[in-house]
C-alpha cells in the first residue's frame, strides 16, 4: 500500500460531461385547412412553425412558478394582414390585423385534449371559422380572450402566432379550419 508522503504532490480533476444539456424547447405548430360550402378541400397549409411571444412565455413561466392565475379556454383569431411574425407582438398591440369576416360571433375556442408525449393540440376538435366574405388570410393566433378586434383586455395575454408563406384565398360559405399544437422538448 502507498502513502502519500508529505514530500509527494498529489493532484486530481473532475471534468463535466459535455453530452449533458439543460433546457427545454417550447413551440407550435399549425395546420390550415379550407373547405368550400360543399366541404371539397380548397387548400391547406401544414406544419407551419410561429413565434411564441415574449408575452406568451412571461406568462407561461408566471403561471407555472409564481402563481398568476391560467387563463381557461384559450382562443385562436384568423389574420387578414401580411405581418411578420415578433418575439414583441402583444395582445395591446399585436401589429397584424385580426379577421373578423366570419358568422361566429366570437375568436374560436382552443378546444385542447390533456398533454400527452410532451404536447398538447385542438386536432381533435379543431377551430372552425365561416367566412362571410372573400378575403385573403395570412395566419392565425392564440389568445388569452375570446372578443375578436380586441386589444383592450387588461391582462389578456397574445402567446402565439403562425403566418402563412403566401396569402391564401376564402370566398363567402368558405369553412376555415385551424390545429394548433403546442410542443415543449428537452434541449
Amino acid at each position: 500500500m502507498d502513502i502519500l508522503q508529505v514530500k509527494d504532490r498529489f493532484s486530481a480533476s473532475i471534468e463535466a460531461s459535455r453530452g449533458l444539456k439543460s433546457g427545454f424547447l417550447i413551440g407550435t405548430t399549425w395546420d390550415f385547412e379550407c373547405y368550400d360550402k360543399d366541404g371539397n378541400l380548397k387548400w391547406e397549409e401544414r406544419n407551419r412553425p410561429n413565434i411564441v411571444t415574449n408575452e406568451g412565455l412571461n406568462h407561461l413561466l408566471n403561471v407555472v412558478f409564481h402563481g398568476t392565475t391560467a387563463f381557461s379556454p384559450w382562443y385562436i383569431g384568423a389574420v387578414e394582414s401580411n405581418t411578420t411574425a415578433a418575439a414583441t407582438m402583444t395582445y395591446a398591440t399585436p401589429v397584424f390585423t385580426e379577421w373578423d369576416g366570419y358568422t361566429e360571433a366570437v375568436r374560436q375556442e382552443f378546444v385542447e385534449a390533456a398533454a400527452s408525449g410532451q404536447s398538447i393540440t385542438n386536432s381533435a376538435n379543431k377551430a372552425a371559422f365561416t367566412s362571410n366574405e372573400t378575403m385573403t388570410l395570412y395566419g392565425a393566433a392564440l389568445f388569452s380572450y375570446a372578443t375578436m378586434l380586441d386589444t383592450a383586455h387588461a391582462g389578456a395575454v397574445l402567446f402565439c402566432y403562425s403566418k402563412f408563406d403566401t396569402g391564401k384565398a376564402v370566398d363567402s360559405g368558405d369553412t376555415f379550419k385551424v390545429t394548433c399544437t403546442i410542443t415543449a422538448a428537452h434541449v
